[in-house]
């Protein structure tokens, strides 16, 4: 009796169930453990390529991630300077015209404003930036389907 599709399935149950008849001699027992092996030594390489295919995408997403990062804090850091500047100005200028607290207030607030909408486009880049590595989840369900219909 040879192990092939055929005898792995018996028509004669009925109901489609199925039948396993295990090899009988010892050519058709080692085939079947080549093929095990086969099956494990191929499963181990799908796990290593989808190891490195996850890092790949990660490694890629954070890349998006930094570059947005190093924009909020070249803005940040360039902001920070001009606005002491800025800042110092106004509030003198303002000082003619109003008490020196009040006119400090005023530009403080302002300053608020601004660095609040530049830290909402910060965010906004950050939230756009997706982190999920869908490629490498795409491929391991599919894997995993195959590994459901092969055994």
């Amino acid at each position: 009796m040879a192990w092939n599709s055929e005898t792995a399935y018996s028509e004669t149950q009925g109901k489609g169930q199925a039948l396993a008849t295990w090899p009988q001699n010892a050519e058709e027992r080692e085939s079947l453990g080549k093929l095990l092996g086969e099956l494990a030594s191929q499963s181990a390489n799908l796990v290593r390529d989808e190891v490195a295919l996850a890092q790949q995408e990660i490694r890629e997403k954070l890349k998006t991630v930094q570059a947005a990062v190093i924009v909020i804090m070249a803005g940040a850091v360039l902001l920070l300077v001009s606005l002491l500047a800025l800042s110092a100005a106004l509030i003198l200028g303002l000082s003619e015209y109003l008490k020196p607290w009040e006119s400090a207030l005023m530009v403080g607030a302002g300053i608020a404003i601004i660095a609040s909408i530049i830290t909402v486009v910060g965010i906004g880049q950050l939230k756009r930036a997706k982190l999920r590595p869908e490629q490498t989840i795409e491929t391991l369900e599919e894997n995993k389907e195959w590994l459901k219909e092969i055994s």
